[in-house]
């Protein structure tokens, strides 16, 4: 027997299920199905300005926590404010965003399948919707291959003021392992932040004791004591170095797919709500029109990103194949030594051809031959 009736019901209750359902407001009944009680604790997401439109960044306020004026970045003998605004949401800001709206229903279990009219528990409940969309999160697939970026971070109270005034987004002054190490620091109020060490690296594992002396040995450096642990975040997302996206579309079956599960991110930055933005709202375009349409322009949009992130794919390849390990910090300091309009456009996935040309040219941070034989973007297996 069919149960919990809506017209849309979503597979997975994480970011982009969650803007899914904060952009249709009231416009229709969603159910979020999750197996995870709180499947947003322990998570932040930021953005830059320059990363949505306006009107984007309206409706989106309201499970916005902070917005900043500017962020920094740190190398050794290097700094630089970049003045573009930067925003972060978090699992209370945005739970809270949506626990007020009306139609929004959760449901804790386990998703066994989802087709485009429902989802099939593992219980063997089938529950029925207008429209079904899968969101249940990355799932590794031969057409497409990654690296990682992986972080613990802890967001703390102080017992003094930290001192800041906007986000670090990068701190690499700190010893270099395990790839390319960087702090990164959010600061909420005068007295709290969020401390964070981040790794661009080749293996997922994360090392939670260890980083927790890291964080803690950092913040002494800084002069900073801790009073408090107030919550702990981890993650490890996917850094894509090659995505035959045509491959991996012919084996998805007919479902409108957002997120990760629709391999939906910036390549190079690992980002994600930028792209989970622009599916809320293609979402409220067109849910009323049916799955078939809904699928078939998430699909579109999906392939057209993906034909458009080709030249990130590159950088990906050349920062984790052409640079050494203990050498991809200096192509990280170089990139972030060129003009400012350019670091936004490609943290937007607006690059522009003579943006593409600017961070090419000139003297090489990695080995020619190892660069050159990073153009290609082929994959030593063919995907199937």
């Amino acid at each position: 027997m069919a149960q919990h009736t809506a017209d849309i019901v979503i597979a997975g209750a994480g970011l982009s299920a969650a803007l899914a359902a904060l952009r249709l407001g009231a416009a229709g009944r969603v159910l979020l199905i999750d197996q995870r009680p709180d499947p947003l604790a322990g998570h932040t997401w930021s953005f830059h300005d320059g990363d949505l439109d306006p009107a984007q960044r309206d409706w989106l306020g309201p499970a916005v926590r902070r917005r900043w004026n500017g962020q920094d970045v740190r190398f050794p003998g290097y700094a630089r404010r970049l003045r573009s605004g930067y925003a972060s949401l978090d699992a209370d800001s945005l739970g809270a965003a949506i626990s007020g709206l009306p139609g929004i229903g959760r449901l804790t279990a386990r998703v066994a399948s989802v087709d485009a009219t429902g989802v099939v528990l593992a219980d063997g409940r089938r529950i029925e919707a207008r429209i079904a969309i899968d969101a249940r999160g990355f799932v590794p697939h031969p057409a497409i291959e990654v690296r990682f970026q992986k972080f613990l971070g802890q967001e703390v109270r102080l017992t003094a003021p930290h001192g800041l005034t906007r986000p670090v987004i990068m701190d690499a002054t700190v010893p270099q392992q395990d790839g390319y190490r960087f702090f990164y620091l959010l600061p909420f109020d005068d007295m709290r932040l969020l401390i964070e060490e981040t790794y661009y690296s080749d293996r997922a594992v994360l090392s939670p004791e260890r980083q927790r002396g890291a964080i803690a040995d950092y913040a002494a450096a800084q002069g900073w004591r801790i009073a408090q642990v107030d919550r702990e975040e981890t993650g490890v997302l996917p850094i894509a170095l090659r995505f035959d996206a045509d491959a991996f579309w012919k084996a998805q079956p007919p479902v409108p797919a957002i997120g990760l599960r629709a391999m939906r991110f910036h390549p190079l930055t690992g980002y994600s709500l930028p792209q989970a933005v622009r599916s809320a709202d293609l979402i409220a375009r067109h849910w009323q029109q049916g799955p078939q349409t809904l699928a078939l322009a998430l699909r579109r949009l999906s392939l057209h990103e993906a034909r458009a992130q080709g030249f990130y794919r590159l950088l990906s390849r050349m920062l984790f194949e052409a640079a050494d390990p203990d050498r991809r910090r200096h192509v990280m300091q170089r990139f972030y030594r060129l003009p400012e309009p350019l670091i936004e456009r490609l943290y937007a996935g607006t690059s522009t051809l003579a943006d593409k040309a600017r961070i090419l040219t000139g003297r090489p941070p990695v080995p020619v031959g190892r660069a050159l034989r990073c153009l290609p973007e082929t994959f030593k297996v063919k995907p199937a």
